[in-house]
């Protein structure tokens, strides 16, 4: 098998770290998530490390402030023969080998994708959550949000029983179990045998071959946007705001999002990465009385009872469920 190697800008200054996987293209989000999570944590306990392999990344000299960990990860091949969407690098499973390239200097890994807006949360304390006897630690996909009962697309083409399924644009990694319980090549090795009949990338790949051994956190921490859920999301001002499919702050055609996120991300870009274009035009937001605003409150209306039901498994946002079993810090 292919042998990882690892190459950064600067050495590790502490044992955990939040990791975000990009190219160029990207670097602009990840960046811009990195910055607020820096505004969080002024005396922070944790690296911020951006991670590349087949794609190269620079970061502008003018964000040295924030001390970006810039990591080149030699993946050498490791992904060959998995599913891949066209247009896209190898660089997208990256993250299934972060645990494994940073096994030295890094006790805890929590993966961010680019992708997400950040407004609050102590990100140092979801760091250090107990989630064993866990490998890692992530929010229900939002399509087991309101039923949680729902077998996945993926797991029908398998064959697989229902469970408990999670989106992987958040994830808590523990690095010595992670490793211990051999993830990446688990996760390898069903991703190339079935390479034809799989969908997305590594969420699948995890869900798979995990089915349901993780431990499920708050969404608080991974709120997967959609316009069904707009203004539960109000309401709850979760952590961290994830733009699950083709809706972006910078790609609203509809006007489905609040246009302070794309303010905010345009501010950073146009300070940070001037030479970018892609938020030159600011999408206004829903009108009052339009047929999707009118569509959008009668199904949070059908919606309600369910989604407390869900948020109510957390009574806090540092809860973490384990197989079944509660776990509140401190209590």
């Amino acid at each position: 098998m292919p042998q990882l190697s690892l190459s950064a800008s600067g050495p590790a200054a502490f044992r955990k770290a939040i990791m975000f996987c990009c190219d160029q293209n990207y670097l602009v989000f990840a960046a811009h998530a990195a910055s607020q999570i820096a505004a969080l944590h002024p005396e922070r306990d944790f690296d911020i490390c951006i991670c590349y392999d087949e794609r190269p990344v620079a970061i502008p000299a003018a964000l040295d402030h924030l001390n970006i960990r810039l990591c080149y990860v030699k993946t050498d091949g490791l992904f060959e023969g998995l599913r891949l969407d066209r247009g896209k690098s190898h660089d997208v499973y990256l993250r299934l080998a972060l645990p494994a390239a940073f096994a030295d200097e890094y006790d805890r890994i929590l993966y961010l994708d680019s992708d997400i807006f950040i407004q609050g949360g102590d990100f140092s304390a979801l760091l250090d959550l107990d989630i064993a006897p866990h490998a890692i630690a992530a929010v229900r996909d939002n399509t087991q949000w309101r039923t949680p009962g729902r077998k996945p697309k993926q797991f029908k083409s398998l064959n697989l029983k229902a469970a408990p399924y999670f989106n992987a644009g958040v994830i808590l990694m523990d690095v010595a179990r992670y490793n211990e319980q051999g993830l990446l090549n688990r996760c390898l090795a069903l991703g190339k045998a079935n390479a034809d009949i799989m969908i997305r990338h590594d969420q699948n790949l995890y869900n798979a071959v995990l089915q349901g051994d993780w431990a499920e956190i708050s969404p608080m921490w991974n709120w997967q946007f959609t316009w069904s859920s707009l203004l539960f999301a109000m309401q709850m001002e979760p952590h961290l705001v994830h733009f699950i499919g083709k809706t972006k702050p910078w790609k609203d055609p509809k006007g489905e999002l609040s246009p302070r996120f794309a303010n905010a991300m345009k501010a950073f870009s146009d300070r940070y990465f001037p030479e970018l274009d892609m938020f030159q035009s600011v999408n206004k937001p829903l009108e009052p009385n339009s047929g999707k605003m009118r569509k959008m409150l009668l199904k949070h209306f059908l919606s309600g009872a369910k989604t407390q039901r869900y948020l109510s498994r957390f009574p806090d946002d540092l809860t973490v469920i384990k197989s079944g079993r509660r776990s509140n810090p401190g209590s």
